[in-house]
């Protein structure tokens, strides 16, 4: 029972000296993604090792320990694969959200007619300018994520989406001065 309270108090110490570190250091492992919080990281982990304290034997490496712990959690929030989005309210929502970048209405009510001509646009795209866009805009994937998955630099991603943009826009402005006409 004394190794159990050891380990709490060596917990709760470590916690209140290196809090701050602890942030800095989740921080810096997920950088590429705005959906995760450094905070709410430690904090869970902080829940999760003092919920077990009785559960480990003493803790000899206790900063190992929280360290080798906090680098687990991170591992398992990036393997999480995000859930695609299948055509739907949310979907349509998106395409609203996504013509928007194109054209800076104040009330925000796209018609019908802008969405269906961007998803023709989209497909009128290369697979590889079609997957990009998806993937980023419709997706949430970061391109790092998606470099991971495919073996394309970051670099290339981001070219490729750069390109794409550049023909929706001015695929949705000839659209535009057509249906103005």
């Amino acid at each position: 029972m004394a190794a159990n309270k050891e380990n709490y108090n060596r917990l709760s110490a470590f916690f209140n000296e290196e809090y701050t570190s602890l942030r800095r250091y989740v921080q810096s492992k997920i950088a590429d993604t705005t959906e995760r919080d450094a905070e709410d990281i430690v904090q869970d982990v902080a829940l999760r090792l003092f919920s077990k304290a009785a559960d480990h034997s003493p803790i000899h490496n206790i900063g190992g320990f929280v360290y080798n712990s906090m680098r687990n959690r991170i591992i398992d929030l990036m393997r999480t694969k995000k859930e695609h989005i299948n055509e739907g309210d949310d979907f349509e929502a998106q395409w609203a959200e996504f013509a928007e970048l194109f054209y800076s209405d104040a009330d925000n009510n796209y018609p019908e007619d802008l969405k269906n001509a961007l998803k023709g646009a989209i497909k009128k795209l290369k697979p590889a300018y079609q997957d990009i866009i998806i993937a980023v805009d419709f997706e949430g994937y970061s391109y790092r994520e998606i470099s991971e998955d495919t073996g394309v630099s970051p670099g290339t991603l981001m070219s490729r989406r750069h390109r794409a943009l550049s023909l929706l826009s001015k695929h949705l402005q000839t659209e535009k001065n057509m249906n103005h006409n």
